[in-house]
This record gives C-alpha cells, structure tokens and sequence, in this order.
C-alpha cells in the first residue's frame, strides 16, 4: 500500500487523523484498496471544484486526499492484508491524482489570476512531480533510503500537497505552482547527482 515513509506534513499532521481512522476502519468490513479509491475519488472532487471555481473548496480536498491516502497503508498493516498488487494500485492512483489536482488548480489559475505563463508553471509542476516519483521507484528499494532524509525529501508527495492547498485556499495558485515546479526539479537534480556519486562509489 502507501509508502511508509512520509515527509514532515505527514508526520506532524495527516497521521493524527489517518491513524485513528484506520484503527476504526480495522474493526469494520473496508479494504485498503476501497481506501485507495477513496483517496483518488476526493481528488477527483477537489479537481472538479477548481473547474467550477471554487478554490478554496478545492484546496481543503486537496489535503482530505493527502490525509484519505494514508489511511490505506495503515489500515492494510493493521488487518494483514499487505499486498503487491495493493501498493501498485496506490501509486498509480497517487499519479492521476497529481496530475488532476495539479491540472485543476492550473485551469483554476487559468481562469482567475492575469499571471503570465500559467500553463508553463503548470506543465512544469506536472512533468517535475511524475519524475520525482519515477526517480524514487526507479532507483530501487536497497537505495531509497538516500532520498528518506535531507533536501530530497523537501518535495515529498505530502508538502506538495499541502502546498497545493495553501494555494488553493488563499487564491495564488500561480505562486503555488511556480515553487512546487522549482522545488521538485531542483530535487530531482539534486537525486541525480547523489545517486550517480553514491553508485560509483
């Protein structure tokens, strides 16, 4: 199912409501992967409320998602029902939803701000979050402890979504954009270079 590792917002925030919902979801008939759907479902809504103009809305389900989406790890450990197929389901829902919600508060910024450049910031916060993810599940399970800790993990799933929220609720989705673009190119040539010195060691 989901990671487990998880990045500051995580830590500090979306585990105290996902841990006690999936103790209470461990007493009833959910599976992990009805979670999972869960998760992607609220993104979906989230993107739908950006299209139809209501960005704060589609900000706060934003980080509903983020918080849904650490439930079904948790809850899969909890009743013993940890599975391949499930942590690939979980990944590959994690995807369509970046992009959906990043597409939505881009159309959002579209419509809404005068900044110019919109659809650049957005591709850009797009193409760098999919290499983000893929320079994690490339490198291998042995390695993915070099990306756990330090400027690697600055960009983890869980702050640029959070990030995404703030820049929902307060209306600068362009300024959202433009630092969850920057950040995660700078962190994936921040991996390439780390990994490229560590494996030659």
């Amino acid at each position: 199912m989901a990671d487990v590792y998880n990045g500051y917002v995580s830590k500090y925030l979306n585990r105290k409501i996902s841990e006690p919902l999936a103790q209470r979801l461990a007493r009833t008939r959910v599976t992990p992967n009805q979670v999972t759907w869960t998760a992607f479902s609220v993104a979906v809504f989230s993107f739908l409320s950006f299209i139809f103009g209501h960005n704060v809305i589609g900000g706060l389900l934003i980080q509903l998602s983020s918080i849904v989406d650490g439930v079904d790890g948790s809850l899969a450990r909890r009743k013993g029902m940890v599975s391949e197929f499930g942590g690939f389901l979980d990944s590959l829902t994690d995807r369509y939803a970046d992009i959906l919600m990043v597409l939505g508060l881009t159309l959002w910024s579209f419509s809404h701000e005068t900044y110019p450049g919109i659809w650049l910031a957005g591709y850009l916060a797009i193409a760098s979050t999919i290499c983000l993810s893929y320079t994690r599940a490339r490198i291998g399970a042995e390695h993915r402890h070099l990306f756990a800790k330090g400027l690697p993990s600055l960009a983890s799933r869980d702050i640029r979504l959070f990030l995404m929220m703030l820049g929902g609720i307060s209306g600068q989705a362009y300024f959202c954009l433009m630092v969850i673009a920057v950040l995660t190119n700078l962190v994936v040539g921040y991996r390439l270079i780390s990994i490229y010195k560590y494996l030659r060691r």
